[in-house]
């Protein structure tokens, strides 16, 4: 007999019972148990799981912040380190009221694939669907015209993000089915970005950006549309990609001398911070007028204060005003 026809008893709900609660499918909630240690705090006898008010609580806190983007690893971490508040004990099956948005929420889009979009732009849901169905050439049609008629920073913002967020969000609640849709997409948008972006600018000393991931991080996309912006704007950019060995890291500062360094960490696990003061105390030049690169932290996996001597920008936005700046002077 599957969890999601467990009877219901007392002590609390079936791991069914909160998977429909959570509006997720109950192969999520026992991933989320097995990967990351959200299962309930207490089992009743044989396999059977019983989910108290605290255990619904913080699968809640999971949910909320994982439809944000942050990455479940992270984002269990979080609901797990947050106290839960207190609540009423759960009802019982019979009488549990239904999730529902709040009244000024729009209803969601699901694309005609069960892909959450909420009310995201009308681009968002016809990428989605070419993305389910992998059809190659009208997905880089969408994502082409997206990017013209809106600039990159807009279409990456407004576009782009929420639909990989949705497949993403997808993947997830459906035990490891739609990986190939994530890849297919994010690899058509990287191809896209780049057939958008202009030619590279000629270099100019002292006002290059250096762009890499961190080692042990291959998630470039942010990375990319970061060069692809800032080539717009004329700034000379050399980017390095994915899981870029710190030997391989200070050899390109030192060989460069560039005016800032980005540097992407998709998890706490790969960000660090003792990486990061190191090449912001980095110098170069003549005895009297010696330089340091500016340093900015991207990604999830820089969470919290940024490291000292480093500069943490709140979005892409952010990231290409405080780059264009410094690079323009």
């Amino acid at each position: 007999m599957s969890e999601s026809a467990e009877p219901a008893g007392p002590g609390g709900l079936t791991t069914g019972e909160v998977a429909r609660r959570l509006g997720v499918a109950p192969t999520t909630v026992r991933t989320w148990d097995q990967r990351y240690g959200l299962g309930p705090d207490r089992h009743t006898g044989g396999r059977h799981r019983r989910w108290t008010p605290a255990d619904v609580a913080r699968l809640e806190r999971m949910c909320a912040l994982t439809a944000t983007g942050i990455p479940p690893a992270e984002a269990a971490r979080l609901a797990l380190e947050t106290p839960a508040p207190a609540s009423a004990p759960v009802a019982p099956p019979s009488v549990l009221p239904r999730r529902a948005p709040a009244p000024e929420a729009a209803p969601a889009s699901r694309a005609g694939s069960g892909l959450r979009l909420g009310d995201a732009r009308q681009e968002c849901k016809g990428i989605a669907r070419a993305a389910l169905r992998l059809d190659a050439a009208a997905l880089d049609r969408l994502l082409l015209d997206a990017i013209r008629e809106h600039g990159l920073v807009a279409a990456w913002t407004e576009v782009i993000v929420p639909t990989l967020q949705a497949v993403g969000r997808k993947w997830e609640s459906s035990g490891e089915r739609y990986v190939e849709v994530e890849h297919f997409l994010s690899w058509h948008v990287s191809g896209a970005l780049r057939r958008a972006a202009p030619d590279t600018a000629p270099d100019r000393p002292g006002a290059s950006v250096v762009l890499a991931c961190v080692p042990g991080d291959n998630h470039t996309l942010a990375l990319e549309v970061l060069s692809a912006a800032l080539a717009e704007r004329g700034i000379p950019v050399r980017m390095f990609g994915g899981a870029l060995p710190v030997e391989s890291l200070i050899a390109a500062v030192r060989r460069t001398g560039p005016a800032a360094v980005a540097l992407w960490a998709q998890s706490r696990t790969t960000a660090s911070r003792p990486l990061a003061q190191h090449v912001a105390s980095m110098e170069w030049g003549v005895r009297g007028a010696r330089r340091s690169p500016l340093v900015l932290t991207l990604g999830p996996g820089w969470s919290g204060r940024p490291a000292p001597g480093t500069a943490r920008p709140h979005g892409l936005a952010d990231a290409v005003q405080a780059l264009e700046g410094l690079a323009t002077r």
